[in-house]
């Protein structure tokens, strides 16, 4: 019987498969095959998921010590010499461990320590030396570890007999995931790219009901992005919009820690009595490190730290926000000129970058509730807001 013809993967949604499958790998505490175009290969953890079980198969099958990959952010804020000229250049810090003579639970908790500074600080490594790790691997690794939501750190191991066996083959010989650089390198954009609309449907909300979702997918059937369209806005007119990051705590608990939830209704507010507008909902928590990174952050707020310092001393850059697919999004809508509800210049900034043009900066403030003062403040003084 004559077997039905495969779907010819597009190039994007190889890149978009190969990469989340290699994070998905990271995340559950396995190993990948990192690799880029001259051949050269490394093995790869998630620093947060070391285990004494995880250093163990590391050794096994590199037969060396692994290198600690940081962000020249986390690096500084660890006193690390030599960061503070790699942050310009979004560089990465390698450290050599010397993890030898410790047990590997205590290895592991060194890791983790050096990785987070929300976890305990019990175990520091005896000396943080350091190193070189393979140019273009360094920075990809860690790539896939943000992308993976999980903290910007990794464990990165050579592998063993190069250039002898190509790392693919290698990888497969083995039984682990192998990604290129170049493909994490592409993720974002090729996500942005491939968004399509799958679903719409009519959603009568408080205050607005005139209203409906479209949802918008990328090619992998990753992570999908909103459109809260209110009612019939008109492409040939400056549109109404407002860019609304994913808040799970401000926008469904009501978390009076930040003014999510007041800019989302707000926003749809405002438009219901403008008579149109859409709210495109991006999901990139926590200005893109994701819900569990944002809860560490507030942990490190409420040591003293504010939102920025938070971030950086995460090891993130003070915003991970990327925003093409929300260009990508108004493009497939038919939306060109907008009138953008926000108080953060970077908003008119990225969109005017990607093509829209933002006609009107519409300001986009509420008053602080208590608990938010001081957030709202770091976000005038160091973000650069409006208000």
């Amino acid at each position: 019987m004559q077997q039905p013809a495969k779907r010819q993967k597009s190039p994007d949604a190889a890149v978009l498969q190969a990469v989340e499958r290699a994070f998905a790998e990271l995340r559950r505490g396995a190993s990948v095959v990192l690799h880029d175009w001259s051949g050269q290969g490394a093995l790869v953890q998630a620093a947060e998921q070391a285990t004494p079980e995880g250093l163990a198969a590391l050794a096994a099958l590199t037969g060396t010590e692994p290198l600690l990959l940081l962000t020249a952010r986390r690096a500084q804020a660890l006193g690390l010499p030599g960061a503070e000229p790699l942050i310009a250049s979004g560089g990465v810090m390698a450290l050599a461990l010397n993890l030898t003579g410790d047990r590997n639970d205590r290895q592991a908790e060194s890791i983790r320590a050096l990785a987070d500074p929300t976890a305990p600080q019990n175990a520091p490594l005896r000396a943080r030396q350091v190193a070189t790790a393979p140019a273009g691997l360094d920075i990809a690794a860690v790539e896939l570890t943000k992308l993976a939501r999980l903290l910007p750190a990794a464990l990165l191991a050579p592998l063993p007999g190069q250039p002898v066996q190509s790392p693919v083959a290698w990888a497969d010989a083995h039984d682990l995931m192998a990604v290129s650089a170049a493909n994490v390198a592409e993720y974002r954009f090729a996500a942005a790219r491939g968004l399509t609309k799958v679903a719409e449907a009519a959603v009568p909300l408080a205050g607005a009901e005139q209203a409906r979702i479209i949802a918008f997918r990328p090619d992998d059937g990753g992570m999908e992005h909103l459109a809260i369209v209110v009612g019939e806005p008109q492409p040939d007119q400056p549109l109404l919009l407002r860019l609304h990051s994913e808040c799970f705590t401000g926008d469904l608990l009501g978390s009076l820690r930040c003014d999510c939830g007041d800019q989302l209704r707000g926003a749809i507010q405002a438009m219901a009595e403008a008579g149109a507008g859409i709210v495109l909902y991006l999901m990139q928590e926590g200005r893109g490190i994701g819900l569990v990174n944002k809860l560490r952050a507030y942990t490190l707020q409420d040591r003293g730290s504010d939102t920025l310092d938070a971030n950086e001393q995460l090891g993130f850059d003070a915003d991970e926000r990327v925003y093409l697919p929300a260009a990508q999004m108004l493009h497939q809508l038919g939306f060109r000129k907008v009138r953008l509800l926000t108080n953060n210049p970077q908003k008119v900034a990225a969109l005017s970058r990607f093509g829209i043009a933002v006609e009107e900066r519409v300001g986009h403030s509420f008053p602080s509730n208590g608990h938010n003062e001081f957030y709202l403040a770091t976000k005038a003084t160091r973000f650069g807001h409006l208000f």
